[in-house]
């Protein structure tokens, strides 16, 4: 058993010196705060920005930098128009694409601020202006005597009383992450901008180039871009969608540089990445190797034949679809790349060896945390597998948008019965917005005939899976499969004013329903709860027992110099490296730089490698004009760089050592998958598209030139 201690805040000392290590190699995703302490490094490798200056979010460049809430970004111009990946601002395209103005295959270009098209409600932009740190009052005075369960919620409850008092002023979003699993927290305010409008985005032959072939490889040769524009109301004050909204007063943007990059040259990568998990134990590498991805692999893999099968002979629901099937390729294609990387590098054994010297120097220093400590994270972690499984069969068993838009409907109608203050999070009042975005989004990517084809083909899975995936209780309420035709008849979920119209009811109106989507929500509620408490026991326990672990674990790195930061959290983070090419094995070297002479080698006139014909013209004519490289004597296409990134950091500016954006970071290299469980500075690679083809596509390609005079860029010295 965990033999409980007070939260480690005398602990925190150790914390906080063991972030003046020094970094090595290029790894790290650090805090803002942290870079003062990275001064030497950063002067190293040539970056002449002040470090203090890049620690500052109310100055330049970090005050450019921007989340779209699973993307990066950056302002670029003073009137809100920011830059980031062509597959960040996917959503947005498809939304406003028909078969007949489809500007996913044809792109998009707004000539005038009246032409730029409403990204939808799901899409917003956070600029981060503040960041605290709250440990204190989170975490000082807590019981260890509690219950895994009343302990996580004493944590949650004090961090609903954090972000309430960050969010008196509506223009905010506030947050309380954990960093170093639970060890800190800090509390982020961030204003949410709620109008976000497509600018421009390229051909899909440009923007996706390659496609889901080539994601995650090198040489690539993508233009991954696109242009959004942040809107407020006459005030200046963020504000719903309204024709009489204004473009956003940016205080600071990015100088856009197409002097050029070479190898060896020093880059800035900011922006805000999405989870990364370097400090788990081997128990959980092994576990997400052998179990937990093999089997997603599989359901995801499964999942997208049966939607590419149902939508097939509808070029409609291909358009309505387009965005979850990109999104469900990305996230496959990376979770089989971490197998493959699995299989191609022992990591748990290296872990394994950390864990043998961390025990050897907890020997040595017995009071850095409890000596059973690694053993009593492991039962906890065992539990943790036991439930995962179990959420995973949940998770397929109900494979409908009708499905969960019914449960997610109910437990805000129950949730209503409480305090604001004592609703879980997610379905407080400041959370409504977010519900009915997430409702409405169904209007562009959902079809009842695609989501009963999900369905059904989910459950057939489901009922192939091992028994210790079937929640207790679930296989009994499903319904079967002749019944399922019958439901998506008789429910009216599938109209978006009725199924909005839902949000107003009480728990009343639902357990009196004879809708069979909300039926079936009401009678599966109590699994759903029941999975729920056991995760939030399981939780608590781990985020009394992780911390003293993770304590231990800095003071222990610090000893041995080496870089101390929080894992990735979908929080700010800079990141650093240089223009480097790599040997993903014997005899073969890959980059620094493609060109455009690439494209055409690619081209071969059916998707993905379809290159436009006035792109090829354009290229055959060697019409390169400021944009071509001195040294390639062509237009640079995408570049290598030995930053530290990861999901979530797609779109992410790339700036040179002056804080200027030369590039856009849009992937990974398939070898460097595994960083996100182990860095290994020899193969691991960021991928990112060089700023001058993104503007010689723009100029060259699409005449996009009231975007090139909008923003500032300084062109290479004749």
């Amino acid at each position: 058993m965990l033999k409980s201690r007070a939260m480690p805040i005398a602990l925190m000392g150790a914390f906080a010196a063991a972030i003046a290590t020094s970094a090595s190699a290029n790894e790290g995703q650090w805090q803002p705060h942290q870079l003062p302490q990275l001064k030497a490094e950063l002067k190293k490798i040539g970056i002449t920005i002040p470090a203090e200056k890049l620690a500052d979010l109310s100055k330049h460049p970090m005050s450019a930098i921007v989340s779209t809430g699973g993307c990066s970004a950056s302002f670029v111009s003073p009137d809100g128009l920011i830059v980031t990946n062509h597959h960040c601002g996917y959503a947005a395209i498809q939304r406003n694409s028909t078969p007949e103005h489809n500007y996913i295959a044809n792109g998009y270009l707004a000539k005038d601020r009246a032409s730029e098209l409403p990204g939808g409600p799901t899409l917003n932009v956070y600029v981060t202006d503040k960041v605290e740190n709250v440990t204190d009052r989170v975490l000082k005075g807590l019981s260890p005597s509690m219950t895994g369960k009343a302990y996580h919620a004493a944590v949650e409850s004090r961090i609903k009383q954090l972000v309430a008092e960050c969010e008196t002023d509506k223009a905010y979003r506030c947050s309380v992450p954990a960093f170093h699993r639970g060890l800190e927290y800090y509390r982020i305010r961030q204003m949410m901008i709620r109008d976000v409008r497509l600018v421009y985005a390229p051909a899909n032959s440009v923007g996706d180039f390659g496609g889901d072939i080539d994601n995650y490889e090198f040489p690539r040769h993508v233009g991954d871009f696109s242009f959004l524009r942040a809107y407020v109301g006459k005030d200046g004050r963020p504000a719903d969608y309204s024709p009489d909204n204004v473009p956003l007063k940016t205080k600071d943007f990015l100088v856009v540089s197409a002097e050029g990059l070479k190898k060896g040259d020093p880059i800035l990568l900011a922006g805000y990445p999405g989870r990364t998990s370097r400090y788990k134990l081997a128990s959980e590498i092994r576990y997400a190797r052998d179990v937990n991805y093999p089997a997603r692999v599989a359901e995801l893999r499964a999942d997208l034949d049966t939607i590419g099968a149902s939508t097939k002979d509808s070029k409609a629901n291909e358009v309505r679809y387009a965005s979850v099937v990109k999104s469900l390729n990305n996230v496959m294609k990376k979770t089989q790349g971490l197998l493959d990387g699995f299989a191609r590098k022992d990591i748990a054994a290296i872990k394994d060896e950390q864990e043998a010297d961390f025990r050897a120097w907890m020997d040595k220093n017995p009071s850095a945390a409890p000596k059973t400590i690694v053993a009593d994270m492991n039962a906890l972690i065992k539990q943790d597998m036991v439930l995962q499984d179990e959420e995973l069969g949940y998770a397929v068993a109900t494979n409908s948008d009708l499905l969960k838009s019914a449960r997610l409907l109910y437990r805000l109608a129950l949730e209503r019965k409480k305090p604001n203050a004592e609703r879980e999070s997610g379905y407080q009042d400041r959370d409504l917005s977010f519900i009915k975005a997430r409702l409405t989004r169904l209007e562009q990517s959902f079809e009842p005939s695609v989501d009963q084809a999900r369905w059904t083909a989910s459950m057939q899975r489901y009922a192939k899976m091992a028994p210790s995936m079937h929640p207790q209780g679930v296989d009994v309420l499903l319904p079967a499969a002749e019944a399922i035709p019958v439901m998506f008849q008789q429910t009216e979920l599938a109209d978006t004013a009725k199924r909005l119209a839902w949000m107003d009811k009480d728990a009343a109106a639902f357990e009196t329903s004879n809708d069979p989507f909300i039926k079936l929500a009401v009678r599966m509620m109590p699994t759903s709860m029941a999975l729920e408490e056991r995760r939030n026991e399981i939780d608590g326990n781990l985020e009394r027992a992780v911390p003293q672990y993770m304590a231990a674990v800095i003071a222990w790195k610090k000893a041995q110099g080496k870089p101390v930061y929080p894992d990735a959290n979908s929080t700010l983070r800079v990141t650093y490296g240089t223009v480097d090419s790599y040997s993903p094995k014997d005899g073969i070297t890959k980059g620094p730089f493609t060109t455009v002479e690439g494209i055409l080698e690619k081209h071969t006139g059916k998707e993905p490698f379809d290159a436009p014909q006035n792109l090829r013209d354009a290229i055959k004519a060697k019409r390169y004009g400021v944009f071509k490289d001195p040294v390639l004597g062509t237009v640079p296409v995408d570049f290598l760089s030995s930053a530290d990134t990861t999901g979530g950091n797609s779109g992410s500016a790339v700036m040179n050592k002056r804080g200027e954006l030369v590039g856009l970071n849009f992937d990974s290299t398939y070898e460097s998958i595994t960083k996100d469980w182990y860095f290994d500075p020899v193969i691991t690679r960021a991928i990112h598209v060089d700023i001058r083809y993104m503007l010689w596509v723009m100029k060259e390609i699409d005449h996009a030139d009231n975007l090139l005079k909008e923003m500032t860029i300084k062109y290479p010295r004749k």
